[in-house]
Order: C-alpha cells, then sequence, then structure tokens
C-alpha cells in the first residue's frame, strides 16, 4: 500500500527534485572538475531559502557516482535538513544494495505515495553495469497497478533516464531503451498528467499526448543542450520545484546557484 499524506485532496502540494547529485565516497571528490557534495550542499541552501514549505523531495537517480556506502549515506544526512518526507530511485551510476543499506528503516526506496489529489510513482529503469535504462516486466506491472487502482487521482510517473529525445546526438543510446513499452502504459490512463525525469543534467519541457515531458538539471555539472558530442554546459547546478494542484494543474520551474566556478577536466571521458 502507498505512504497517504495527510493534506486534504483539495490542497496543493509542493515537490523538490535533486537530481543527478553524483557523490563519491571521498566527501571532496570531484566530477569533471566540480565539487559534487559542495554543490549539492549549495542547492540545498537555495532550496531552503525559496521553498519554505516542501510536501516531497525527490531524488531522481545518480545520487552516487561510485555507489558506495558513504556516498548515500551523506546525501541523506545532507538533504536531512529539509523538513519533509524524501523518496530516492536508482539512475545508472547506482547501487542498488548501498542504496538499501543507506535507507533501512525508512520510505525512501517505497516507489509509490499519495500526495494530495496525487499519486507519484517511482520507476526503477536502471540495468546493473549499464548506461541505458530499461523498464523491466516488474516495473511496467507496478506502474499498471499503482495507475489502475487510483483512477480518480492525478498521476506523476517518475524514471530516471529519458524515455524520448532530447535533440543531443551523444545521449540517443543512453536513454530509455524500451520507451514503446513504457508509453503504451501510459497511454491507457487519462489521469496520467506528467513524466519526470534526471539522467540528462538539463532542462526539458514538452508535451506528449496532453501528458508533461520534464526534466531538470544536475545538482552538479551541466550538459550542453543539442550538443553533438559530449559537452558540459556553462549553466550552474540547480532543482526543480513543482506545484501540483487539486484540479490536476502543474506549475514548475527550475532554480540555479551562483558563484561556482570550475575549470572542466575533460580527461574524463563520459560520465
Amino acid at each position: 500500500m502507498p505512504n497517504s499524506s495527510t493534506l486534504a485532496a483539495d490542497s496543493s502540494v509542493l515537490l523538490v527534485q535533486l537530481s543527478d547529485s553524483h557523490l563519491l565516497a571521498d566527501a571532496h571528490g570531484k566530477l569533471l572538475g566540480m565539487d559534487t557534495q559542495d554543490s549539492l550542499q549549495r542547492v540545498i541552501e537555495r532550496v531552503l531559502e525559496e521553498q519554505p514549505q516542501i510536501d516531497l523531495v525527490l531524488a531522481s537517480g545518480d545520487i552516487s557516482q561510485d555507489g558506495s556506502l558513504e556516498s548515500y549515506a551523506r546525501f541523506r544526512q545532507l538533504t536531512s535538513v529539509i523538513a519533509a518526507p524524501a523518496r530516492w530511485f536508482p539512475g545508472n551510476h547506482d547501487e542498488l544494495p548501498a542504496m538499501r543499506s543507506a535507507s533501512v528503516e525508512s520510505e525512501l526506496l517505497e516507489p509509490v505515495v499519495d500526495l494530495g489529489g496525487w499519486r507519484i510513482t517511482l520507476l526503477d529503469s536502471s540495468i546493473p553495469g549499464a548506461v541505458p535504462g530499461y523498464l523491466d516486466e516488474q516495473q511496467l506491472g507496478l506502474l499498471a497497478r499503482s495507475l489502475s487502482e487510483a483512477p480518480e487521482r492525478h498521476h506523476l510517473i517518475c524514471l530516471h533516464h529519458h524515455p524520448v529525445s532530447i535533440g543531443c546526438r551523444w545521449m540517443e543510446p543512453i536513454g530509455l531503451r524500451n520507451p514503446d513499452e513504457l508509453f503504451a502504459v501510459l497511454d491507457r490512463f487519462p489521469q496520467v498528467r506528467a513524466l519526470l525525469w534526471g539522467h540528462i543534467h538539463q532542462e526539458f519541457d514538452q508535451q506528449r499526448n496532453g501528458v508533461r515531458l520534464l526534466a531538470s538539471p544536475s545538482t552538479c555539472v551541466q550538459f550542453a543542450p543539442g550538443s553533438e558530442e559530449f559537452q558540459v554546459d556553462q549553466e550552474a547546478p540547480g532543482y526543480r520545484w513543482l506545484r501540483l494542484h487539486a484540479d490536476g494543474q502543474l506549475e514548475t520551474g527550475v532554480s540555479r546557484v551562483t558563484g561556482i566556478p570550475f575549470v572542466v577536466d575533460y580527461s574524463v571521458k563520459g560520465y
């Protein structure tokens, strides 16, 4: 059974998405030249400054760069200053056993949560040892059950990998490998309002069959939109907020930090 919020169904709710933090066992570890813990800390400080009442924090994969228990424990500790429930789901860099160890005695990995008039379903699109994503029969079944069991709610579906082309040629092969199977499920349920992901380290906002398609910045390094080859952008780290209204409307925006100059280390191939 999903965890149910005590909020009235006619309330709006506020979600904050923190994506692709890429923390390492080393507290001062860097990705492509950026100190990922420092940048996450600055993003969290901005969240606290801008969002006084948060109902849920979503960590949408690649919480860790190296899959270490230390990195997950540090992410949990750093984000604990946000006074709101939280949910995690894995990306291609994450190691699910370590995530489970770090989230013991919590609901961090529970995949379905009811909040106000909405249901939020979190899918695991990670393939152990691989960069692209895939939704297996278990995950597709979870999605179908979650949707069919709550026809009266508006639905937000979340996963790590992009299920549509984002216009970056180098990222085409590392998105979701079976998007048609995902959309075959979603297209059966008119109460689906939005699909949210991480992975691409950049903003994305489109529509498909009346469903909002959203992706968000990383809390560390950003990737250049429209790039043919792997390219780091000069945009700053950030987060996405989502205001979910009782009538099914969704407001959302991205906020970025300032003052994190860094030199890109291109000796690291890919990410």
